[in-house]
């Protein structure tokens, strides 16, 4: 966490590998657990917290691809990119 976050992970990792594959985990997993509580009969803000216990991960997988992209060698088209699809995805995992 502590490479991811300072941007020393190459940026292929970063983004396919801890933000989109981990992270989507991570915010089915919160997702998953939330909705069970709620079918368990356990008060919504239970549930709520528990849903949102992927966004600390969610935060240092976007700050981690933005500081990865900043060091990319490659073709700057390939780092943008990288940075506008892993924002988006995390707006949407955030609310999934």
């Amino acid at each position: 966490m502590r490479a991811l976050w300072a941007g020393q992970l190459p940026l292929g990792e970063a983004f396919w590998k801890i933000a989109l594959l981990y992270g989507t985990l991570a915010s089915l997993l919160a997702t998953g657990s939330a909705l069970a509580l709620l079918a368990a009969g356990m008060p919504v803000g239970i549930a709520l917290m528990v849903h949102l216990l992927a966004l600390p991960y969610l935060l240092a997988a976007v700050v981690g691809v933005y500081r990865s992209a900043a060091r990319y060698a490659g073709p700057p088209p390939w780092a943008r990119l990288a940075e506008v699809t892993v924002l988006i995805w995390a707006m949407f995992m955030a609310v999934l």
